[in-house]
């Protein structure tokens, strides 16, 4: 696939500083929730060299919970990125998101991003950019709906990254998709991104 850059085996502290190298100045990036990015956002903070106030979250998705539970993303990324003085905004179907610096990823074994799982039949052209959702079958770790941001809004950026958390499964269904040898949601969305010319880098 066009412009996509792996990066093997990069540890918490490398991918914080890449992460750091890029956000200069001010503006909006959207962060994955999930093990993986709480650690590498700690780091990147303890390095320290950002000014955070100049920056405002959105978080990628959240599980239709209070902030306060330990199932919201947004709850997480306010407890760390708030003191730090980032603006975290909490998605609603109604908000409008803005063009992304970077849009930050996971992704599951099942070749979902955000919450766009494969049974939601995520639309490169989705006229909405913030939808509400169940999967299905829902995680057995986190069985609530979901909000989450659609493949035109997380590509209304001008860079994509993704985290794979030295997972071989989710390598081979990345590293799939790139090929374009399926239509999971992360094949739709890397397609789009190829044909809009975003550059891809992808630590494994």
């Amino acid at each position: 696939m066009h412009d996509v850059t792996i990066i093997e085996g990069a540890d918490q502290a490398a991918i914080a500083g890449w992460l750091a190298s890029r956000l200069g100045g001010s503006g909006a990036i959207t962060l994955p929730g999930g093990s993986t990015p709480f650690p590498i956002l700690a780091t990147l903070i303890e390095q320290g060299g950002i000014d955070w106030s100049g920056w405002q979250i959105w978080p990628n998705d959240d599980r239709i919970v209070p902030e306060d539970h330990e199932a919201s993303n947004t709850g997480k990324m306010r407890a760390l990125l708030a003191p730090a003085g980032a603006q975290i905004v909490a998605l609603a179907e109604d908000a409008i998101p803005p063009h992304f610096a970077l849009t930050w990823l996971g992704m599951g074994s099942d070749g979902h991003i955000a919450s766009l799982f494969p049974n939601t039949d995520p639309q490169i052209d989705d006229p909405l950019t913030v939808r509400r959702l169940t999967p299905d079958p829902l995680p057995a770790h986190a069985p609530f709906d979901r909000i989450t941001l659609t493949i035109p809004a997380l590509l209304n950026t001008s860079a994509l990254v993704f985290t794979l958390g030295g997972a071989a499964d989710k390598r081979a269904v990345f590293d799939a998709a790139s090929r374009g040898e399926n239509d999971l949601p992360v094949a739709r969305l890397l397609r789009s991104a190829q044909a809009r010319g975003i550059p891809v880098t992808v630590f494994t």
